[in-house]
């Protein structure tokens, strides 16, 4: 796990040659629409710094550059070698976003890429990999906030890493519903040997992650997320939902399997989400979650870029041994 003293120090491992803070104090944005920085052995060209992506606090681009220029340490392990999905957000959070699977053709030299056969053989689409500390400022620069990765490598496109319960809440449920249901899914994996870890999905839910790194298929980790969501919802009619149907989730958390596929992903551990302020998708200690619900303080499960850059500094990387914990999933009672 990487410590607060590396975490500290990692600008040298990588190269970096900025000075974001000298930037802010001189507070002349509006005379450096441009920038010349060199990040890894490369240079490159980073624009509109100035630039405001979350209004209602000031939030500009060279902020979310510089949030996850800090964290590359701990996001990095768990982008790379991972076709990525990039939510960019050209006019801020306020404004059009859009979903960018195809890695832009303006890219550097130095961005890798991956082809990924999309559904039904149809084409292959050209993925970005973002792997690195430049490649993943460079994609900060084109005002993508959110960071959504595959679940596999590109080494093995069709085997995961791990297993994922998105919970989502339907309109009159809210983060203290998904705390309760992800604790009931802790259980659940629990008594089926299977260590799990949560983290916010940084909006409106929760995700829980078994590790896996061996040998399971989409197919087996689908169908086994989908019985144990089909076996809380019959335990628990009146807080869970294993069905997308929107008209059936109200007052409900949703616990979406469907993310276990190669064509789909979540949103990526760190990575920044499009709402009124900065949160991120935080790792948590499960503690923090019993707590939260016990005295319902749901708001201490809410991170902000700063609050997890000094969180991290404390404690590392809390999803570390979702990197390479090895499990095996148990065969259930209605697989094929």
């Amino acid at each position: 796990m990487l410590g607060a003293e590396d975490f500290l120090h990692f600008a040298a491992l990588f190269d970096i040659h900025l000075d974001w803070g000298e930037f802010r104090l001189k507070g002349d944005f509006s005379m450096r629409l441009k920038e010349e920085v060199r990040v890894g052995g490369h240079s490159f060209e980073v624009s509109n710094l100035e630039k405001v992506l979350y209004p209602a606090v000031g939030f500009t681009k060279a902020d979310v550059i510089d949030y996850y220029l800090r964290m590359a340490p701990l996001i990095l392990p768990h982008l790379d070698g991972r076709p990525i999905t990039l939510k960019r957000y050209p006019d801020g959070v306020e404004g059009d976003c859009f979903y960018e699977k195809r890695c832009p053709s303006h890219r550097p030299s130095w961005v890798q890429t991956v082809d990924v056969p999309g559904r039904r053989g149809k084409r292959l689409v050209q993925y970005c990999l973002v792997d690195t500390v430049e490649a993943l400022v460079w994609v900060a620069n084109l005002a993508a906030i959110e960071l959504h990765p595959s679940l596999s490598r590109t080494d093995r496109l069709a085997i995961p890493t791990a297993l994922v319960f998105d919970l989502d809440p339907g309109e009159g449920a809210g983060l203290g519903e998904c705390a309760r249901v992800a604790l009931w899914v802790r259980e659940a994996l629990d008594h089926l040997g299977l260590a799990s870890f949560v983290k916010t999905s940084g909006a409106k839910g929760l995700q829980v992650y078994v590790p896996l790194n061996g040998g399971m298929t989409y197919e087996r980790t689908k169908s086994f997320a989908r019985l144990v969501a089909l076996a809380l919802e019959r335990v628990h009619p009146q807080a869970v939902v294993s069905r997308m149907a929107t008209n059936l989730r109200k007052g409900k958390v949703f616990i979406d399997w469907s993310q276990n596929d190669q064509h789909k992903t979540t949103v990526g551990v760190y990575s920044l989400r499009a709402r009124t302020r900065p949160t991120v998708s935080t790792p948590l200690h499960w503690p923090e979650v019993e707590r939260a619900l016990k005295r319902n303080e749901m708001g201490r499960l809410v991170f902000e870029a700063d609050q997890v850059l000094r969180r991290c500094r404390q404690e590392g990387d809390l999803f570390e041994p979702v990197l390479r914990l090895r499990q095996d999933l148990p065969r259930l009672a209605g697989e094929g």
